[in-house]
């Protein structure tokens, strides 16, 4: 749902962030002149005028049009023939070019799903040719992995990530930041808006709007309503992705450790989604040992998060300033999806 880059700017970490969303408008030199004056991001060619991002959800939102999405599934849309030059320009609008040509930047991708028809490798080269456009020593990462980076430097980067993201749920368990199993799953945020609009007759951009307002998820909402559907379709999302973990699990023999487990994605953001997981977590009997389940401390920006980490991570792996003869220290920077 989101494209979101991490920089580091001394001791403090500047976050941007774009929707993963286009909409398609008639062309005039007036519309034109509005977006430019409103610094809106958009493409023009023969078809017409093309929002992007932020604005492009917002446009769809109002006038009850879908927002088509150059990203679907956690993965470039193979249905959008524009969807490449239109990640281009929203990742150069999170990123920007490097001066630096080894400044190393880290992708968040989505591990292989393990219960759909889908290849991510085109997705994974896609996105660092994107990268190394501008000028990036572009590299990957699982996603699930990330969220470990983020979330559990605490316990030795040993534990449990799983990311609720829009296209995809991502899932790592990794022992001293080393992966012992990772994998996603083919549902996640999206698949919880498409049910919710089906059964509610809404469109799915209401429903999307609806979640990202509801206060909380519980059983004391209306039979009927949006917020009634969003709480059934993510009590079964979750159960869904703990079932799939456990048949996982059951295939591996990690080291005799407490796991912790970190939970982090846009997805997970609802008041009482942290509780519904813990809770269900708790009661999964997954063959292995939780020693706590802990609540991502910025659940959306976490993934790029452990990302900079990574990058950091890498670059503190290059010679220093004095064995390079006080040459200046090459910042990092970082961009997920």
């Amino acid at each position: 749902m989101n494209i979101i880059s991490a920089d580091r700017n001394g001791e403090d970490i500047i976050f941007k962030r774009q929707r993963n969303a286009f909409m398609q408008i008639d062309s005039s030199d007036l519309t034109k002149n509005m977006l430019d004056t409103s610094k809106v991001l958009y493409i023009e060619d023969d078809d017409g005028i093309r929002l992007l991002g932020e604005d492009a959800f917002k446009f769809a939102t109002i006038f009850e049009k879908e927002a088509r999405r150059p990203m679907k599934h956690g993965i470039v849309s193979p249905q959008e023939k524009e969807a490449i030059p239109i990640m281009q320009l929203i990742v150069e609008r999170v990123l920007g070019n490097t001066k630096d040509s080894k400044e190393v930047l880290y992708i968040s991708t989505p591990a292989d799903p393990i219960d759909v028809d889908m290849d991510v490798l085109y997705h994974k080269k896609t996105m660092e040719a994107l990268t190394k456009r501008l000028k990036y020593d572009a590299r990957v990462i699982d996603e699930g992995l990330a969220v470990i980076y983020s979330e559990l430097a605490d316990y030795n980067f040993t534990g449990l990530g799983v990311s609720f993201g829009a296209g995809l749920t991502n899932v790592t368990l990794a022992y001293m930041a080393s992966p012992l199993l990772s994998f996603s799953i083919g549902r996640g945020g999206d698949w919880i808006d498409e049910q919710a609009a089906k059964s509610t007759g809404l469109t799915k951009e209401r429903v999307t709007a609806t979640k990202e307002k509801v206060s909380s998820l519980n059983n004391q909402v209306t039979v009927g309503s949006p917020e009634g559907a969003l709480n059934i379709y993510y009590d079964a999302l979750i159960s869904y992705v703990i079932e799939h973990l456990k048949k996982r699990l059951a295939h591996i023999t990690p080291p005799e450790v407490a796991f912790p487990v970190a939970v982090a994605g846009g997805s997970s953001l609802p008041k009482g989604f942290f509780e519904m997981f813990e809770k269900k977590m708790k009661n999964a009997k997954l063959g292995v040992e939780l020693s706590k389940v802990v609540k991502a401390k910025d659940p959306l920006n976490s993934v790029a998060r452990g990302c900079l980490i990574a990058a950091q991570t890498q670059e503190s792996q290059k010679p220093t300033k004095s064995q390079k003869n006080q040459s200046s220290k090459p910042k990092v920077k970082k961009a997920t999806h």
